[in-house]
């Protein structure tokens, strides 16, 4: 089992850039995948990206490719989302959540993650 919690969020204009982390309880963080997910007012939670337990292998929704880089140390149970080029759409609450896989299929379904931290917002003004 694994215990997450988001930070990072905040204000920013559009078109610049915010990292968040997720640090994540446990000893055995590196056996789970992790994903990143977003949830803007009046609307379904999205999957935004997903890294492997090793970090080897990514996967993003099309709309933050080239924009939004997802990273890991496992060595400090934390996972990384770097957002650049805001824009006033990426707004929502983030949410950072936990797979217990150590393969290298990533899922983009909220369904396959088990745990699930309280989410951190992001706001991006115009």
């Amino acid at each position: 089992q694994v215990h997450v919690v988001e930070s990072g969020g905040g204000l920013v204009q559009a078109g610049g850039s915010l990292r968040l982390s997720c640090a994540a309880s446990g000893r055995t963080f590196s056996r789970y995948a992790m994903g990143w997910f977003r949830q803007a007012p009046g609307k379904e939670r999205d999957f935004v990206a997903a890294i492997s337990w090793s970090g080897g292998s990514t996967y993003y929704v099309d709309s933050v490719k080239r924009r939004f880089t997802i990273s890991r140390d496992n060595a400090n149970n934390t996972v990384y989302l770097q957002m650049n080029s805001l824009k006033p759409e990426d707004t929502a609450v983030y949410y950072c959540a936990a797979r217990s896989d150590t393969g290298s299929i990533l899922y983009s379904s909220s369904a396959r993650y088990a745990y699930w931290g309280r989410g951190t917002q992001v706001t991006v003004s115009s």
